[in-house]
């Protein structure tokens, strides 16, 4: 018998567009696994079974009325917490917003709605979506499917956690510092974060961003296929005029060589011999697939780019992250945040107009960099997933996990697209590798991904260890 839960995006749009299964058969599929196994992990913190079975009946409707599907039609999808969802309260993790209803839908998951997807639940973050740990004081801990003893990443652990154990085919995450690059690398699935102002995105619950964050934070999907993620992306990336920042760039670009550069050491990074070996891996089936792969030495500016990067976080709101911190009463967040708070206070009145200034020349390099190499073969982290927790062991754990995530933070105000793609198990610790293209160059990324992918990936879905 066909475990429908077991099955990609990809193939479940096309067995219900064609009639093969329904979109209330896969529903009851896809509830059935999580009510089997998100008791372990906590994935997800919010479902109504009713409701999802109401967005897959009127699927089936829509089809026995011969009307147009949408690519997701009746695919099974989960939504970050740090969201609005119509109806559902956006709490971000926080005790002080368990009341905050949203009364309209985050323009991502729109647009999910508008493809025909069925929104399944709402998964986990820390508190703030903060961290690259995923607990706070509301929802609880998410832990990894994989191994327990693992971090599942974040600040999209919920999410992670949740495509990897077969909770859904796509997990909606966002990215500001890695919080989708990272939970798909240590729960071993693959996770795509785009350019800036590719997937429209806004929160009508909440106050505006600050300019940090606006420049920054994207949403992106992770998924067990890099098919998937391509279906995904297209679907989420639909125009909507309530997002400012929204590009009508095409998602298709023009040909390029099928050249790559691996840099194994970016920024004098000290990778250890599993994300090396993994690296090299990586660079080998992309030369087997025909790619033409040179090794460079160094990157564009990338520790540079991960300092600027705190400065637009730590200058533009510190204070009212730290006090709305304190009144949560959440200790990883205030832990993490006053462990920056002499760089933050120490920032001159100028430090974000600087950072703005600065940003466009390193941004410039790197799009220089990257028309001349089409795809950057770089680590995710210098380190195999984090043990859960590392950041709560004091001062020398934040510094490691933020010196081994390099990447994920020094990447993100450049507004370039970046692919996590799983490639292995070190025992039964995933590890996998970051592909970097131009900006509004997905394709690129998802090319060269697929191309990995194609020599073997972890097994996925799993059940929870």
């Amino acid at each position: 018998m066909m475990q429908l839960w077991r099955l990609t995006a990809t193939d479940l749009a096309n067995l219900i567009r064609t009639g093969q299964v329904s979109a209330r058969e896969v529903a009851q599929a896809a509830l059935g696994r999580l009510d089997a196994v998100n008791g372990r992990i906590n994935a997800v913190v919010a479902h109504r079974p009713e409701e999802v079975l109401a967005q897959a009946d009127a699927v089936d409707a829509a089809r026995a009325r011969g009307d147009a599907l949408g690519p997701l039609a009746g695919v099974p999808v989960t939504i970050k917490v740090n969201v609005d969802q119509r109806g559902f309260v956006t709490t971000n993790g926080l005790r002080f917003q368990r009341d905050l209803v949203a009364s309209d839908d985050n323009p991502v998951v729109a647009n999910f709605r508008r493809a025909g997807a069925v929104l399944l639940g709402r998964t986990n973050t820390p508190a703030f979506s903060l961290r690259w740990f995923t607990t706070n004081q509301l929802h609880g801990e998410t832990k990894n499917p994989r191994d327990p003893a693992l971090t599942p990443g974040g600040s999209s652990g919920g999410a992670g956690a949740a495509v990897a154990a077969g909770i859904g085919a796509i997990a909606h995450g966002t990215d500001i510092a890695g919080s989708v690059r990272y939970p798909a690398y240590a729960c071993g699935v693959h996770g795509l974060r785009p350019s800036l102002g590719r997937i429209p995105a806004w929160n009508a619950s909440s106050p505006e961003r600050g300019i940090g964050p606006q420049l920054m934070a994207v949403s992106g999907p992770l998924a067990r296929s890099i098919a998937d993620l391509r279906l995904g992306l297209h679907a989420m990336a639909a125009a909507d005029p309530r997002d400012p920042w929204w590009v009508p760039a095409p998602l298709e670009g023009p040909a390029v060589p099928r050249r790559a550069a691996l840099c194994v050491r970016p920024g004098g990074l000290a990778v250890v011999p599993e994300v090396e070996a993994a690296l090299r891996e990586a660079a080998r089936r992309l030369t087997k697939a025909g790619w033409v792969v040179e090794e460079i030495a160094d990157t564009p500016p990338i520790r540079e780019a991960s300092a600027l990067q705190l400065q637009l976080w730590l200058g533009d709101g510190y204070e009212a992250t730290r006090a709305a911190a304190e009144r949560e009463g959440d200790p990883a967040a205030i832990d993490l945040l006053e462990y920056f708070r002499e760089p933050a206070e120490a920032m001159p009145p100028d430090a974000i107009a600087k950072a703005l200034i600065r940003r466009a020349t390193l941004a410039r390099e790197w799009s220089l960099f990257l028309t001349e190499h089409p795809v950057l073969l770089v680590p995710v982290s210098a380190e195999l997933p984090f043990p859960d927790g590392l950041d709560r062991t004091g001062e020398a754990g934040i510094e490691r996990a933020f010196e081994a995530n390099l990447l994920q933070v020094g990447l993100a105000p450049l507004g370039v697209p970046a692919l996590t793609v799983t490639t292995g198990l070190v025992g039964r610790t995933p590890v996998g590798v970051q592909l970097v293209a131009a900006r509004y160059r997905e394709d690129l990324c998802l090319a060269a991904g697929a191309a990995i992918e194609a020599s073997g990936v972890p097994e996925m879905p799993i059940d929870p260890v």
